[in-house]
């Protein structure tokens, strides 16, 4: 326990039944991260400068002193044996000095038609400039199904987040699975152990049927949140792309989901938030609520909703009493949580009619 208390702020869990919690957004003036943001965006402090990771198929970040004040986007340089497309979506500052990094990348299937993204690992020594690949860490057993209709994957893992968790010892990582059996698609988790974050190829297990024991490279997995409806359909209904950090206010760890539902091209029907007390147990994270509809992000892209936290050491894995709320790098609210305090009646149109915005990664 020492050892860790050095390492980390200690998080202290609140003992409060979950279900109390409450969620609920307060418009702000309007606020843009540097582009071009296609995923999660990964923020970590680096010698007193908050570093931004962002992507659309190359790596970039920015930095300055807070969320507010960061510098124009600059190419991360990416060292790698092979070519390949890459998405910085999750990040940890290591008390070492080195900064880790995990990526979304996209190999081709079915004749280049679509494609089974993996999500691998990599290291910075520099502070995010450059950036050295460590290998694939999750990919998915299962053969792409080329007769996919959503439009971009026939099968594999992808848009994601990654969180340690102190008091276990372990990186959590929630990403979506895209193809196999039915009960591993939509929402799913693996982990890995604190001491293996440096070689971490081969050391990743999936949560599947009640254990952290699944192979990250190849094996099976159970969903937390199962698809409704299979990524194989061009209707699919599914949440995807999990963003999670640890709330010092409630002391409960928060996700914030995208919905895709029921037409081609994953038209996003609402944001959505879950709440859970640990991350031992993916079965304590509660059915996800609605935290934005449809018609609420009509002026703004509709995808990769996350926090910045902020606190003076806030990231988009560390966040308080009220946060600065982003859907897919642009922002016009803060997103505030209490126990016990009911959200306001927000007077405006919540019109869930469908409003088509389609993904935009192709």
């Amino acid at each position: 326990m020492q050892m860790w208390a050095r390492i980390f702020p200690i998080l202290v869990l609140a003992c409060l039944p979950l279900g109390a919690q409450h969620a609920w957004i307060e418009y702000q003036p309007k606020h843009e991260l540097p582009p071009v943001i296609d995923g999660n965006s990964a923020a970590v402090w680096w010698q007193g400068e908050l570093v931004l990771f962002h992507s659309d198929s190359r790596p970039t970040l920015s930095r300055g002193p807070d969320q507010f004040n960061l510098s124009p986007a600059i190419p991360v340089n990416f060292v790698t044996d092979e070519p390949k497309t890459v998405w910085i979506e999750a990040a940890w500052a290591d008390p070492e000095g080195s900064i880790l990094v995990w990526y979304h990348t996209e190999p081709r299937a079915c004749d280049g038609r679509l494609a089974a993204p993996q999500i691998g690992a990599g290291i910075s020594l520099d502070g995010g400039y450059t950036v050295y690949d460590l290998g694939i860490v999750l990919r998915a057993g299962d053969e792409p199904n080329c007769q996919a209709q959503n439009g971009f994957f026939a099968s594999g893992h992808g848009d994601f987040s990654v969180v340690l968790d102190p008091t276990s010892g372990y990186f959590y990582f929630y990403f979506t699975n895209y193809a196999g059996p039915a009960s591993g698609q939509g929402v799913v988790a693996a982990r890995l152990a604190y001491e293996d974050r440096f070689g971490p190829v081969g050391r990743v297990a999936k949560f599947h049927e009640g254990a952290w024991e699944s192979p990250g490279l190849d094996g099976p997995l159970s969903a937390i949140f199962p698809a409704t409806k299979t990524w194989d359909r061009a209707d699919t209904d599914s949440f995807w792309g999990p963003s999670v950090h640890f709330n010092e206010h409630l002391g409960v760890w928060v996700m914030l989901l995208n919905r895709a539902c029921c037409a081609p091209e994953w038209p996003q029907a609402g944001i959505y938030l879950s709440f859970a007390p640990q991350l031992d147990s993916p079965a304590a994270w509660q059915a996800p609520r609605l935290l934005l509809a449809r018609g609420q992000l009509i002026h703004l892209p509709g995808f990769y909703p996350q926090i910045l936290g902020l606190g003076p050491n806030g990231t988009d894995t560390l966040g308080g009493e009220v946060s600065r709320l982003y859907v897919q790098g642009m922002s016009i609210w803060n997103l505030r949580f209490s126990w016990d305090e009911p959200p306001p009646q927000e007077e405006e149109d919540l019109d869930d009619s469908p409003h088509m915005f389609q993904h935009p990664r192709r």
